[in-house]
């Protein structure tokens, strides 16, 4: 047998697992009174999670269905985010309630929590996104952070939810700023996955990569309209391609095709409070600019450097930030950014997705240098 037939035969008899999207997702403007079957279907006793606004939020659009199919419905919040310690009180709460399924409402940092208290208890997780901020309802992954809202790690799921209600109603309540920040945090996966894919022969993750060129099209071509007309075809469109859309990409393709650069500038950041005020998407599409400037400086990219100007363009077109000073930042201390690019460099961060090293001292050039040319942060000592 040859070199090239024994690689084949390993290569076939290789198992990977994909877990590429809901079991079923429903969507339309009036999706949640449309859902009752589909909801039921998981059981008579769901613990409902999320936070108090979003609760809130979503009790006139959900309240009918579970009365209408006589759900023996519970109601918690998930805390202040999704740590060990709230994840370890909704388990309490879903034992105490014997829930028989758990519907997650809510934005990225909720959804991740009702995903994962429904994988640690073995039991069906019911998506229902309150805004477009991200494709968390989408995802078999949760984000772990700390009580203090520092990223920590993240969680793969057996599978994605079993099923997402995608309600436009509901999600025209959501301020625009979380689709502008769900925009941000979509449009990552054309400048991660191809950096971190481009060239892969593998027919997968080409496909996650030439979707994630399509999002960023989509997104280019038609934000900007929908932004100036909440609720209409064009939002609608703006708002699929955030939280669907985003998620097939990271289905498709995996971790490699999910995460680099832009994601690791935002984990760093998480570990600074004065961040804390500022939304995922938002730490995320300042951590693409980020990336691409350490491809220019690393790489000498010139595509890089184009790409940048190009961003910067859009996001001052819709509201996406630049610099630090955006994000709450503009007073940042030395030690402060060292310590973000620090955990942005640790051993196991998607920063080293990309094909070249990084270490903490060119991130913090480039953290301070996205707008080039550099002068618009000033950092104290």
């Amino acid at each position: 047998m040859t070199q090239t037939q024994s690689t084949k035969t390993t290569n076939t008899t290789a198992i990977y697992s994909l877990t590429i999207a809901p079991a079923c997702v429903l969507r339309g403007r009036s999706a949640i009174a449309q859902a009752g079957d589909a909801i039921a279907r998981f059981g008579k006793r769901p613990l409902i999670v999320g936070g108090s606004n979003s609760l809130a939020a979503a009790k006139p659009y959900l309240q009918p269905i579970l009365e209408q199919q006589q759900l023996q419905s519970a109601e918690t919040q998930y805390g202040n985010d999704c740590s060990e310690t709230s994840l370890e009180q909704l388990r309490e709460e879903a034992a105490s309630h014997e829930a028989d399924f758990i519907i997650g409402v809510g934005g990225g940092k909720a959804l991740d929590a009702a995903k994962l208290v429904a994988y640690q208890c073995k039991i069906p997780i019911v998506t229902i996104p309150t805004s477009a901020a991200t494709c968390a309802a989408w995802t078999a992954l949760s984000n772990i952070y700390s009580e203090q809202g520092a990223f920590q790690y993240d969680v793969t799921l057996a599978r994605c939810p079993d099923l997402l209600i995608l309600d436009y109603g509901l999600i025209q309540t959501a301020p625009q700023r979380t689709l502008v920040a769900g925009i941000g945090d979509a449009i990552a996966k054309w400048y991660e996955a191809s950096v971190s894919s481009g060239h892969s022969e593998q027919t997968m993750i080409i496909a996650a990569v030439q979707q994630a060129r399509i999002l960023r099209d989509i997104l280019f071509q038609k934000s900007a309209a929908a932004l100036k007309e909440p609720g209409s075809e064009t939002w609608q469109e703006v708002t699929d391609a955030a939280v669907l859309l985003a998620g097939v990409i990271g289905g498709i393709g995996g971790a490699q095709c999910r995460t680099v650069a832009a994601h690791a500038v935002h984990n760093g950041l998480t570990h600074l409070l004065a961040s804390h005020g500022t939304l995922h998407g938002e730490k995320v599409a300042y951590g693409i600019l980020v990336q691409l400037r350490l491809e220019e400086m690393l790489q000498n990219n010139q595509l890089a450097a184009s790409a940048r100007q190009q961003l910067l363009k859009f996001y001052a077109e819709i509201g996406l930030p630049q610099i630090l000073a955006d994000l709450g930042l503009g007073e940042i201390t030395v030690a402060q950014l060292q310590r973000a690019a620090e955990i942005a460099c640790q051993p196991n961060s998607d920063i080293h997705r990309l094909p070249f090293k990084v270490v903490p001292e060119q991130l913090m050039a480039a953290m301070v240098s996205t707008t080039a040319p550099v002068g618009e942060l000033r950092v104290k000592n």
